[in-house]
């Protein structure tokens, strides 16, 4: 447990020496102007547009189903 304390102590006081860094530049003249007639506008698009109810046509016969989706057919 002594051993972790020494370099600890140490990256701490390098820390405390470093010099100070370099404040960060002001976001807001950096920001783009927006201007309307660059940008597309957005248009809803319903996500169930292309959908269609395929309801349950009831039991059928297992085999009569495999043979109509063979490759063949």
């Amino acid at each position: 447990m002594k051993f972790y304390i020494f370099p600890g102590a140490a990256a701490l006081a390098l820390g405390a020496c470093s010099v100070d860094p370099t404040p960060l530049p002001s976001v807001a003249d950096q920001q783009a102007v927006s201007n309307a007639s660059v940008s597309s506008p957005i248009q809803y698009q319903n996500p169930l547009a292309g959908y269609t109810y395929r309801a349950p046509t009831g039991p059928r016969d297992w085999r009569s189903v495999n043979e109509e989706q063979t490759e063949g057919n």
